[in-house]
């Protein structure tokens, strides 16, 4: 079980956004990186092409999956993940014995 899933707020914890918070919104498991929401963007150029015009836009880049935490629900700090197993299910715990809340997908 992964300690993060698409939803779960995070801290950024090193690099040039330090401090900063959000969701992450996409993992990649193989590559260990993690997008989060507002954090860490880049501009990238795109060429005009016929289906649309082309400009300078600003894109979340990923994100080392060791350079973030998520955010401990009672608390509002980072905080270490644990699993805690009953009968077939999995959750996942914060330090503070709160539970992750997994984000519903639509």
């Amino acid at each position: 079980m992964n300690r993060l899933v698409v939803g779960t707020e995070v801290i950024v914890v090193r690099g040039n956004d330090k401090g900063k918070r959000g969701k992450v919104a996409k993992l990649l498991a193989d590559k260990n990186r993690v997008v989060v929401e507002g954090v860490n963007t880049v501009k990238r150029h795109l060429k005009a092409t016929p289906q649309r015009g082309g400009g300078i836009l600003q894109v979340e880049a990923p994100l080392p999956v060791s350079h973030v935490m998520p955010v401990d629900p009672e608390t509002g700090k980072p905080t270490r993940v644990r699993v805690k197993v009953e009968g077939d299910k999995k959750q996942r715990i914060a330090k503070s014995g709160a539970v992750l809340a997994v984000a519903k997908e639509s």
